[in-house]
């Protein structure tokens, strides 16, 4: 089991929805927090207001430090690395949850655009693994989590690019999780579908409008959150956080042909 009081949290993308609900159920959990995202300044102004909001103001000395850190370059996440260690030498828990999303054809998408959403979305975390990975391993302890999606379940027209990244996402988890099991770091998989964050305001590439989804269907973040902190402490390493997503995972595996066309997220 893994224990989220009094671990340091190293959070990506912290500035978005599910980073913020990260922040702030982990600190009700009394865990400490490291927060990186692309503008520094925006993501303490978020998260000082989503602390205020949230009664927690008596909390900010436990966010260790916000950090800087553009993910779509290997030297982004040296840098990231340097940082942290600057504010928190030891990392216990480590969430790759900075993501970027788009819809459209493949065709229609800017070459420059998807490239770069394989950068964030899959290579960064493969190069933060590298980096904070080792010093886990040499305590025998550590988690990392991996924030995939329910497209990386099911391949989806129009997410064509994300769906990838997802996909590569979640077998690197599972082979890590493998790897890592027997020298004591733990390792978590987590496959929302949609939830109400800013990515669903994403760019769209292309003819026709982005798809729209029934409000019953998408989630909020915040039990997506809930779900994803469960599953740490369990040491899950598969996390379906809603009914939905469940659903889906049982039809891929055991009914694929009634998925259909279906659009997942």
């Amino acid at each position: 089991m893994t224990a989220l009081f009094g671990r340091t949290v190293l959070i990506t993308g912290a500035a978005g929805g599910f980073g913020q609900c990260l922040v702030r159920q982990l600190l009700v959990a009394g865990s400490q927090v490291v927060l990186a995202d692309l503008d520094r300044e925006e993501l303490s102004a978020r998260t000082t207001a989503t602390l205020e909001r949230a009664g927690l103001t008596s909390r900010a000395d436990a966010v260790a430090g916000y950090l800087a850190a553009d993910l779509a370059t290997p030297a982004g996440a040296d840098a990231l690395r340097d940082q942290c260690v600057a504010v928190a030498p030891t990392i216990d828990i480590l969430i790759n949850n900075a993501g970027m999303a788009m819809s459209g054809t493949f065709l229609a998408t800017p070459r420059d655009r998807w490239e770069t959403l394989l950068q964030v979305n899959l290579l960064a975390p493969l190069r933060l693994v590298a980096l904070f990975a080792p010093a886990m391993v040499a305590c025998g302890s550590g988690h990392i989590v991996n924030i995939s999606s329910v497209a990386g379940l099911v391949g989806t027209p129009g997410l064509a690019a994300y769906s990838t990244a997802k996909f590569g996402l979640r077998g690197f988890t599972e082979a890590l999780a493998e790897e890592l099991h027997p020298r004591g770091v733990k390792v978590t998989g987590v496959y929302p579908f949609f939830a109400r964050t800013p990515i669903l305001r994403s760019p769209h590439y292309g003819d026709g409008a982005p798809p729209r989804l029934p409000a019953r269907l998408v989630s909020g973040p915040d039990e997506v959150i809930a779900a994803t902190l469960r599953g740490i402490e369990r040491d899950a390493v598969h996390v379906y956080p809603t009914s939905v997503a469940r659903v889906i995972d049982v039809l891929r595996r055991v009914a694929p042909g009634l998925l259909g066309r279906v659009v997942v997220g």
